[in-house]
């Protein structure tokens, strides 16, 4: 049995032979694109501009509304932890997903009752070169926060905490002497004696800067402390770190031996604890932030 092999047609031959693949071998392809003007070309890199920085602002104002912000330190009432000119970035998940401590560093509204803590306040302006522009960049976070109606402080009592001072020697939190090695050098823990307790969800502050701080002490007006504590609900957030100037980049963590003796407010009687001498008269430092 022999195997017989199909002949191949003529017409499907090799190629280069007269006839075959006739067609234009370029058919059916697209044509090329003819070239971009300058005119289009600087049209769609505007374009892609443009779009990069809308999504770059969108993203800043999601951050900054949800989980961090940063602000400018105005006045030296947090020296030498912050001094003015200083920028912080700061956590709004505290207090909320992380709870608050002793300890933290705060920013808050100005609470403004029994009457507004920044009062007749004297602190350095930021620059506002820009006008409307530079409000918006404060406004979508790519600037720091800068209105004048925050002020930033350190929590020394939480909800329930009693909170003591003679004037003279170290502050007592629940019947526990606090060594508070962020003090400004040369103050006192406070010139200013009080007896307090925190009140539910509000929180007592004072500043480094003891003897130029006007905070929780110089609000409080013998009231026990409900005039004086600052509402958790006016909390914007805890301070995590300074980001400018680049030599004074620090993490502001909180001093771990300072208040890890301290019991819960629930362990301590008030009639337990030692009272502070009556209130002295000596005048008020003028108000800061």
């Amino acid at each position: 049995m022999s195997t017989q092999h199909p002949e191949r047609s003529p017409d499907a031959g090799s190629p280069g032979r007269p006839g075959v693949d006739a067609e234009d071998p370029d058919a059916g392809r697209d044509p090329a694109p003819s070239p971009r003007g300058f005119g289009a070309s600087l049209l769609a890199g505007l374009r892609e501009i443009v779009i990069v920085v809308v999504l770059a602002m969108a993203l800043s104002f999601v951050v900054k509304t949800w989980l961090f912000q940063a602000f400018y330190i105005p006045s030296g009432s947090m020296e030498d932890t912050l001094v003015p000119d200083d920028r912080v970035i700061v956590s709004k998940l505290t207090p909320g997903p992380f709870e608050l401590r002793r300890g933290d560093v705060v920013v808050f509204e100005d609470p403004g009752k029994p009457r507004p803590w920044l009062q007749g306040a004297q602190y350095s302006q930021p620059s506002t070169l820009g006008g409307p522009f530079h409000e918006l960049l404060v406004f979508v976070g790519l600037l720091p926060e800068d209105s004048e109606n925050h002020l930033i402080k350190r929590v020394i009592g939480l909800p329930g905490d009693h909170v003591q001072a003679d004037g003279k020697g170290k502050i007592r939190v629940n019947g526990v002497e606090i060594t508070e090695p962020y003090i400004k050098p040369g103050d006192h823990p406070s010139d200013q004696p009080f007896d307090i307790v925190v009140p539910p969800d509000s929180i007592w502050v004072m500043g480094d800067h003891r003897s130029d701080s006007s905070d929780s002490r110089f609000h409080d007006d013998d009231s026990g402390g409900k005039d004086g504590s600052v509402p958790m609900s006016k909390i914007v957030g805890r301070a995590l770190f300074i980001v400018w100037p680049i030599d004074h980049v620090t993490w502001l963590g909180v001093p771990s031996r300072t208040f890890e003796k301290v019991p819960a407010p629930s362990a301590v009687r008030p009639t337990d604890l030692p009272k502070a001498p009556a209130k002295s008269t000596a005048a008020k430092p003028a108000p800061a932030t």
